[in-house]
């Protein structure tokens, strides 16, 4: 079966129980193709008697999982990889099809979201707790680790595949149930990738399609015991504060600006091609993208030359041709991108390069790739996310002026520096307010054992890493006394000298 087919297949459907159904809902929303704007099938807003019909589901499946030994959890977990690989090409295709980004990059994705359920199927065995020395003789103390009970995971479209993995492959090896609602605009795509879960108990891996209400009633929902979302920073705040009167668990990734510095001493020809890469990968819908970019001006010139030249020869077209950068995720996309883009032109920003949308394209998101000269840090495109494919260049005359810059922000995810000055590294490392920083490199964010995650209003919490997985466990600590000494230095009677003397 081709995957639009697939895609017919799955109109109005669910996942429930272990299963492909079709929803109870009576209204739905079109998937479209980026590409062409044809129609690809149709989703549904599942009703929210499903929701709660998930979350009986994965409370019985959670109970098996949970009693399940490590080692059989980290067997099937490894399972979910295994079928992830050998789905990679139509899972590709179909994010393809429903988001526009080139096939490499989906195939990768797909990749990169197999490497994750590996490593939690490994670290998830050996990060079971600790023994710590015991402050009383013949006792032993210890701290364990376990599980939340039921994660709700709520996705955007530009990652539909890898935050799942990065997420539920912590929350499925720390011994939760997971529920997702993915993206309106990759919702057969999450569908489709279900199959990779069908061999785990009925119920453990769900995922219900739908808008705004669907989320609510999961974030808010009692049965659901922790929440794992990406978006928005004020549907970020609303996830936070419908957590915060019972304390749910919430981690909360929040948008990114990631500052992009470029010193002297840098490889130009490496910074030119880093920076390139960081703002037009995904057609700059990446939340760890390069937003903004401060060159010295003493290689502001040549930077903006180098990355011209190299933006001049990225071929844009439907991701499933030989193409570098495909069309953005949705009209509503290209909308808000365009306007944010027309804006800086207004406040003085200059085009070096693209600026509107590419030649004999008559149907599809595509916009140019775009560089734009004379920003200065007050405009708007600097100071908010911008989504899309730009590079905003600043011109700074000394590397404090670009710490300065590049900390002056609300968003604290990424941040991006080329300088082959040691110590100008290090005050990178210890001085950029941002959750990761990287030095000479631009955007790789496949090294699971590393922690993501950000500050500020780029949000709470991490993915990846022992962080990632503890993001989903509670912490227990045990005293045990098996040889039953009373504690006599402790408990009552208190002794006659410990009492006060007068």
């Amino acid at each position: 079966m081709s995957v639009l087919e697939t895609f017919k297949n799955l109109s109005g459907s669910i996942y429930l129980d272990g299963a492909i159904r079709k929803s109870a809902a009576t209204d739905g929303f079109n998937g479209i193709d980026p590409a062409t704007e044809e129609v690809t099938g149709e989703l549904a807003y599942a009703k929210i008697e499903e929701v709660d019909e998930a979350v009986a589901n994965a409370h019985r499946a959670q109970k098996i999982w949970e009693r399940m030994n490590g080692l059989k959890r980290s067997e099937e977990l490894h399972e979910v990889a295994h079928k992830l690989r050998a789905m990679a090409p139509q899972l590709a295709e179909a994010l393809t099809r429903e988001m526009g980004k080139p096939y490499k990059e989906s195939f990768d994705e797909v990749e990169w979201t197999a490497t994750a359920f590996n490593y939690y199927a490994e670290i998830s065995r050996h990060e079971g707790g600790r023994l710590v020395g015991p402050v009383v003789d013949g006792q032993t103390h210890l701290v364990t680790k376990h599980p939340l009970g039921t994660v709700g995971i709520i996705l955007p479209f530009n990652f539909p595949y890898v935050l799942f993995g990065w997420e539920a492959g912590a929350a499925l090896g720390a011994g939760n149930a997971v529920i997702l609602k993915p993206s309106e605009l990759t919702s057969f795509s999450s569908l489709m990738m279900m199959e990779c879960f069908s061999h785990l108990p009925k119920g453990l891996v769900q995922c219900v399609t739908g808008a705004m209400e669907v989320g609510k009633h999961i974030v808010g929902h009692e049965g659901i015991d922790g929440i794992a979302f990406t978006g928005s920073i004020g549907a970020g705040q609303a996830v936070a504060q419908t957590c915060a009167p019972t304390f749910k668990r919430c981690l909360v990734e929040a948008s990114g600006n990631d500052p992009f510095i470029v010193m002297p001493s840098a490889d130009l020809n490496m910074a030119a091609q880093g920076a390139v890469f960081s703002a037009y990968l995904n057609c700059g819908q990446v939340c760890a993208a390069a937003e903004r970019f401060y060159i010295h001006e003493d290689v502001h010139d040549a930077f903006v030359e180098e990355t011209v030249k190299l933006t001049k020869k990225l071929r844009i077209g439907g991701g499933l041709e030989k193409v570098d950068m495909g069309p953005m995720a949705a009209q509503r996309e290209r909308d808000r991108y365009e306007g944010l883009l027309a804006r800086a032109m207004d406040e003085g920003a200059t085009v070096a390069v693209g600026g509107g949308r590419p030649d004999g394209f008559n149907r599809g998101y595509f916009c140019d790739a775009t560089i734009l000269t004379d920003c200065t840090p007050d405009m708007e495109i600097l100071n908010t996310e911008s989504f899309g494919p730009v590079m905003p260049v600043c011109r700074v005359s000394s590397f404090d002026e670009a710490l300065q810059h590049a900390n002056n922000s609300k968003y604290a995810l990424g941040s991006f520096i080329f300088t082959n000055d040691l110590a100008e590294s290090m005050r990178a490392i210890n001085e950029l307010e941002a959750g990761m920083t990287w030095i000479n490199s631009s955007a790789l964010l496949d090294n699971d054992a590393g922690p993501f995650g950000g500050r500020k209003m780029s949000g709470t919490g991490r993915q990846l890493g022992a962080e990632g997985l503890d993001q989903f466990r509670h912490t227990k600590f045990s005293m045990i006394d098996h040889e039953n000494h009373p504690a006599d230095f402790w408990w009552f009677p208190y002794k006659e000298e410990e009492m006060f003397k007068g």
